[in-house]
């Protein structure tokens, strides 16, 4: 059985308070980076990103069809206005301005169908336009929301490393104090149960919180106070105190 003074063992108390408190910070750590909320919210991105691009991408087909009837109209209109200044010149046979004047009419009545198309392309265009600016509305919303969720998860990450990195070097400072053997029993114990050191008081082990049964505190009873004992439930190291043993 290892063996180490008893005020050495208690003092086992304090690295494993440090190192409790080290779990604790990984834990948060941990939660943090793992929010939910944050998936919540990055999953609303991905969708109100897909119908920004859908909004954006039908926008863009309606500005170009606008283009292509404004393009249109514009060239009936230069071939009316041509034909116009030539009809109104009188110049030509009685035949060439008949056939004119035809032809200035239908251009006007084209002119009249594609302006129309014009105008209902222009009213889907403003429609098309609202629609993508209520989407940009609701995306650039959606991803300030992201943006503060992950400011605050990054300033919990600070916050807890600043910890972390004092309590781990409180916890390397004590940990050098200690007698080799006994260090490395402890830290083998921590590795592999969670646990390294718990006080045993009152017959009750604080390691796996269970009351030891008479037989179990018989045989702890009959170590030598420089012995150092285990929890048969937790296997940590048991530190003793005068008390131990009373319940």
């Amino acid at each position: 059985m290892a063996k180490a003074a008893p005020e050495e063992q208690l003092r086992l108390l304090d690295l494993q308070a440090l190192d409790s408190t080290l779990n604790k910070l990984s834990r948060q750590a941990a939660a943090a980076r793992s929010n939910p909320e944050l998936g919540v919210v990055a999953a609303r991105v991905a969708e109100v990103d897909g119908e920004l691009i859908r909004a954006t991408t039908e926008l863009g087909d309606l500005q170009r069809e606008l283009t292509k009837a404004e393009d249109e109209v514009q060239s009936v209109v230069n071939r009316l206005e041509r034909d116009e200044k030539r009809l109104n010149s009188g110049t030509g046979t009685s035949k060439d301005l008949t056939a004119l004047q035809h032809e200035v009419a239908s251009l006007t009545k084209r002119r009249s169908d594609l302006e129309d198309v014009e105008l209902d392309v222009m009213e889907r265009v403003d429609a098309a336009r609202a629609a993508q600016a209520e989407v940009q509305g609701r995306t650039d919303a959606v991803r300030a929301e992201l943006r503060a969720l992950e400011e605050a998860r990054d300033a919990e990450l600070a916050d807890v490393e600043v910890q972390r990195t004092r309590v781990q070097a409180q916890r390397d400072e004590l940990a050098a104090t200690f007698e080799a053997g006994l260090l490395a029993i402890y830290e083998r114990i921590l590795a592999k149960r969670g646990v390294g050191a718990a006080r045993l008081f009152h017959g009750k082990s604080e390691g796996s919180g269970m009351q030891l049964s008479p037989g179990d505190l018989a045989d702890i009873s009959g170590a030598a106070p420089d012995d150092v004992v285990l929890c048969p439930d937790s296997g940590c190291i048991l530190v003793r105190s005068g008390d131990w043993g009373n319940q």
